[in-house]
């Protein structure tokens, strides 16, 4: 499993939507205001379909802003949750690959910060 990009989630990415630089992704369309969806699977292995845009910003150049709004309500996303999306090869379809979101909390739990599934 390849790691593509993790975070600690922000306000603005809870409530405008979660923003990937496009150096976590590779090589982007020089294509500002391209939409596309990204299928992604959580941890239940429930599938989510991201809306993604591409934009451009001058302190970061492009990057990619993906609608994930109804992922946040259902999953009580909140501040400070630390989102990490896999590219994982496929295992019963044979060939190709698939992306994973997994989303953690930070918990203290007898003096210790542990992170826990969401």
């Amino acid at each position: 499993m390849a790691m593509v990009f993790s975070k600690v989630l922000t306000a603005d990415d809870i409530e405008n939507g979660l923003s990937i630089p496009g150096c976590s992704l590779g090589q982007l369309p020089d294509q500002e205001g391209l939409t596309m969806s990204m299928q992604v699977h959580d941890r239940n292995g429930q599938a989510w379909t991201f809306s993604c845009t591409i934009k451009r910003n001058d302190s970061v150049g492009h990057f990619l802003s993906v609608g994930w709004n109804k992922f946040v309500r259902e999953r009580d996303l909140r501040v400070d949750d630390k989102v990490t999306i896999q590219e994982e090869a496929m295992k019963k379809e044979g060939s190709g690959t698939w992306i994973k979101v997994e989303v953690k909390r930070k918990i203290r739990l007898f003096g210790e910060d542990i992170w826990a599934d969401v």
